[in-house]
């Protein structure tokens, strides 16, 4: 959105639609821009013919192109929309916040999250990773950078931070549409028997936790699907897994390797004692977001144009690894594959070899059945037993 500019009477603003706002629906371009304009006050306008665009009347869900000039009367601004002052930022916040930044781009700032700071505040929360976004404005009139998925609190690892609100409206739409890729590695107590399979257990609140808490409920949860492979293994003690979750349940990754019996090691919530490993294994939980993979809001028209960004581990967890014997070299992180791997030629021809080998064997079994099918039928028309005597 450019400066407005004010007609001859200094009362009319004018505004050009920025790329980033380019199909954006007027009502949400209001939100986005004046949001202390209430909705009403936009209907009654845009019914009075006082907005404009490019001269035209235009209605609240019409869509707008970059580009267009906006026309919009004075006034308006309900005082109970004004928005909040912003909360100042000490140096070392500001110097934490800008440490976090792993990758830039015109439209996302990626952070590596350290374990213990939340993503967003509560009643109880006071530092958080949205609080301390006011670090990478540089003006008043940049529009504040916006968080677009979240992590747990005591989870590490990639988080994507849009930069406005047409590219926080993209990113929002791809974590939705399941098309972004997430790649987490945890460590878990004990070895999966399976080494690798998909976790299918819907997931609900548990009651009387007051929501902060969830459990697996096939009646009434919600379909809940993660995906998982074992990398590397200490024994029987613990294993190296790689998770990638397919829906976006709270807690999803931590209920359901609890639900399995390998509660992530550190992970006291849903594992109880048995999460917590001797010896030189931290206590904190150990599971991190390694990898994340998404189409980007500059690849419009461009199917190719993807965001892969990979996040360092904190240092409990790499000295767990490092402790345990295990090899981050082992794995790049890479998504779990949609659809098994091609198959070689000879792969091929061998399993060709077992369909007929097998067609073969059903064949012979149905002309037995047949034959004694017939034996049966001449039997019974001779009045004889078809079954042994007692």
């Amino acid at each position: 959105m450019s400066e407005p500019s004010l007609d001859r009477a200094k009362q009319v603003r004018q505004f050009t639609v920025g790329e980033d706002d380019d199909g954006i629906r007027l009502d949400r371009w209001f939100k986005r821009n004046l949001p202390a304009i209430g909705f009403a006050t936009i209907s009654r306008w845009a019914r009075t013919g006082q907005i404009r665009v490019d001269g035209g009347r235009v209605k609240p869900e019409d869509r707008l192109e970059a580009g267009q000039v906006l026309r919009v009367p004075p006034g308006g601004e309900a005082k109970h929309k004004a928005p909040r002052p912003r909360r100042p930022l000490s140096e070392d916040e500001i110097t934490m916040a800008r440490a976090m930044v792993i990758r830039e781009t015109p439209s996302a700032l990626v952070l590596n999250k350290p374990p213990g700071l939340a993503t967003q505040g509560g009643t109880k929360t006071k530092n958080h990773v949205d609080g301390l976004l006011d670090a990478f404005m540089d003006g008043e009139d940049q529009p504040r950078p916006r968080l677009v998925h979240r992590l747990d609190k005591d989870t590490s690892g990639v988080l994507l931070i849009a930069k406005t609100p047409g590219s926080a409206a993209s990113y929002s739409k791809r974590f939705s549409g399941r098309s972004a890729r997430k790649i987490y590695w945890a460590l878990v107590v004990g070895v999966p028997e399976v080494r690798e399979g998909t976790i299918d257990a819907p997931l609900a609140k548990q009651p009387g936790t007051g929501g902060e808490k969830m459990h697996v409920d096939e009646e009434a949860g919600q379909s809940a699907k993660t995906r998982y492979r074992v990398v590397e293994r200490a024994g029987t003690k613990a294993a190296w897994v790689e998770l990638e979750p397919l829906t976006g349940r709270t807690h999803q990754l931590r209920v359901h390797m609890a639900a399995i019996g390998h509660p992530i090691v550190g992970d006291g919530k849903y594992g109880g004692q048995d999460a917590f490993l001797t010896g030189a294994i931290s206590r904190k939980m150990h599971l991190h977001a390694r990898r994340l993979i998404i189409g980007t809001p500059e690849s419009k028209g461009n199917a190719g144009g993807k965001l892969d960004v990979t996040a360092d581990l904190p240092a409990h967890f790499a000295a767990s690894m490092n402790a345990l014997g295990f090899d981050p070299a082992l794995s790049d992180a890479a998504p779990i594959r949609d659809e098994a791997p091609e198959r070689t030629p000879a792969e091929k021809k061998q399993a060709a070899r077992r369909h007929a080998k097998q067609y073969r064997k059903d064949r012979r079994g149905e002309r037995r059945s047949r034959t004694v099918s017939k034996a049966a039928a001449k039997k019974k028309a001779k009045g004889k037993p078809t079954g042994k005597r007692r």
